[in-house]
Parts: C-alpha cells; structure tokens; sequence
C-alpha cells in the first residue's frame, strides 16, 4: 500500500513510520525546509509542497490512499477554512484528475465538532453542534471529505480526533502546578491516532464513515490531575469550579466557550473495528512521561 500524508505533522510522524515499519511506502508530504527534514529523519519519503496548491500537488506521486492531515497551525476561522475546506477540496480534485487515482481518501477531524453535550456521552451517531466558527468549519470539511470523493470514483473516511497527547505535548506542567478546571478530558495518544488510521486503511475498514479515534476513558481533569501528582511526588495542584474560571477578567470568549463545552466521547465503534489501542487510557499513556519527570526532566 502506498499513502500520502498530506501534512505530515505530529501524528503525521508516526503514521509514516508505523506503515514503513509493516511493509508499506509512505510519502510525506510538507511546505517547509523543517518539515522535509523531520519527515527524513523518521525514515520515510519526503516531498515538499503546499498541499493545498494544485500545481503543488503535482510533485505527489501516485497513490493508493491520501490521508489528509493537515493544519491550520492554531489560527483562526478563516486560515482553518482556507486549509480544511478549500485545501481539502483541491486535494480531492487533484488526484481524481490522474490517470491512477487512489482508492481512498482519511481526512483527520476533531471532536469539537460536537459542541457542548453537558458532559453526556457522544459517538459517531450523536448530530454534532459546533460552537465555533473554526468548528463549523471542521464540520463542514468533514462532510466535504465524506461526499466529495465518490463523486470522483474513490471513498473517504473521517477519523475524528479527541486531544492528542504524547512525546512533546504530555504537558504535564499544565496540570501539576494549576489550577486545573473542572471537566471532562477526551485523549488519544498521539501513537494510537496514527495507528487507528494504519488500521483502518491496512485492513480496508470504515468507507464512507466516520470513525472517532479516542482511547477508552474519558479523564475527569480533578482526577487526573491528583492521579499525575501522586505518581509524580508532588502535592496535588490547586483546583477551580467553571464558574471560578469564568469569573476572571483575562478569559477571552474563545476560552468561555471551550470551557462550557463539555462532553464524554466513545469509542465503541473502532474498538467493534477491531483496533487494539497501544495506549487504552491516560494511565498507560502517561508512564514514560512520569518517569522522565522523576527523573528530573522538565518542559515534557
């Protein structure tokens, strides 16, 4: 099987080499000098383009599968749209154009397209209600990516991300020095994220679906916060209700927003899949971070 990964990031990463580790030919692909060198140094092609430019795209070789992965880089709605939409779309149109088109298309979401469900459960079948202008779009791309490619002769599945966490953004400080607010913690480690893809395209699972890739419980952050502290020797972090939170000056409405939002994510349908995660929940994810921390190390 060969795969694009078009923006080839963090989870990108590990995507390339978990496929090139069981046989198969990833291509990354990048628009910066840093990016083409990270994809180098985990061992799998590289190819420098803009990849939401057409003309661009040309330098891609033929493939059996795009995965769209590509970021925004935190900004607002109108970047994430020029990205997650338009750039989505070029992609799909791009390749339908060649002679050998791939087969499937995986564009990578996020469950912020569910909005605020009063820390109720949600899965693949629960109406999302996004409650941002960037989650609007999310969820416009999601559609995109789900109805366009048939329309070019090949499937797209939408992988839809709770936070991701892992080696360089276990950011442990957040949580041990405080205060930690109140709500639920919807995680996937970054290896399972890559992982969930590998599998769905290796084992030819989840056309024209949507699949969310979140590990098998939702954290209370009260909770994990105490559970990282004891295990890491340090005093449990100072905590706050949603209304302490919302009762600052400094709070802008972007964050009012996320912490009103709350919501338990399942993942019952990739574990019916047939996915068996690395990292089930937080408290195996989170080991080899306590341990460097321990050991002195800082900034994890």
């Amino acid at each position: 099987m060969n795969v694009a990964i078009l923006g080839c990031g963090h989870v990108g990463l590990e995507l390339g080499r978990q496929l090139t580790d069981r046989g198969h030919e990833a291509i990354g692909v990048r628009r910066s000098d840093e990016g083409i060198a990270a994809i180098e140094d985990a061992g799998f092609a590289a190819v420098q383009a803009d990849v939401t430019d057409d003309a661009d795209l040309e330098a891609v070789p033929d493939v059996d599968a795009v995965v769209f992965a590509a970021s925004s880089g935190g900004r607002g709605a109108e970047a994430a749209r020029e990205v997650y939409v338009e750039g989505l779309r070029t992609a799909v149109e791009h390749f339908d154009e060649r002679e050998a088109s791939p087969e499937r298309l995986v564009y990578t979401s996020s469950t912020g397209v569910h909005g605020d469900h009063d820390g109720d459960w949600v899965d693949e079948e629960t109406p999302i209600e996004p409650t941002t202008e960037k989650t609007e779009v999310l969820a416009e791309a999601e559609r995109i990516a789900r109805e366009l490619p048939p329309e070019h002769g090949f499937e797209g599945t939408v992988a839809r991300y709770a936070g991701l966490y892992g080696p360089g953004r276990y950011r442990l400080e957040r949580y041990l020095e405080g205060p930690v607010t109140e709500g639920y913690l919807n995680m996937v480690h970054r290896d399972d994220a890559a992982g969930a893809v590998r599998y769905l395209l290796a084992e030819d699972l989840a056309r024209g679906e949507v699949v969310q890739v979140v590990d098998d419980e939702p954290a209370h952050k009260w909770e994990f916060a105490d559970w990282l502290a004891e295990r890491c020797g340090v005093e449990e972090p100072p905590k706050q209700t949603k209304a302490d939170r919302l009762a600052d000056d400094d709070i802008s409405e972007a964050g009012k927003r996320r912490i009103l939002t709350s919501k338990r994510c399942a993942n019952e349908k990739l574990r019916e899949l047939g996915y068996e995660f690395a990292y089930p929940t937080y408290r195996e994810g989170y080991r080899d971070a306590i341990e460097a921390y321990r050991n002195g190390e800082t900034g994890i």
